[in-house]
């Protein structure tokens, strides 16, 4: 087996609509935006779901967007 963890997936053919490990990410280093917690909750980008991601995001700071993924 080998050590590297690229060697894996690289082997693993990228399925249609499926997003490749390489452009996976935590956000971590990333300031989240109202699309991003919209988008994580499941619910449609509106002016109304913005609005209240908007909120979230200034009331709860990066927490609302982790508070919404599994």
């Amino acid at each position: 087996m080998s050590e590297d963890p690229q060697s894996v997936s690289a082997a693993v053919p990228e399925a249609s609509g499926v997003t490749p490990d390489r452009l996976l990410h935590t956000g971590a280093s990333d300031k989240p935006s109202a699309e991003d917690v919209v988008l994580a909750s499941g619910r449609d980008l509106t002016p109304e779901t913005l609005e209240w991601a908007r909120r979230k995001l200034a009331d709860e700071g990066r927490s609302a967007l982790d508070r919404q993924l599994p």
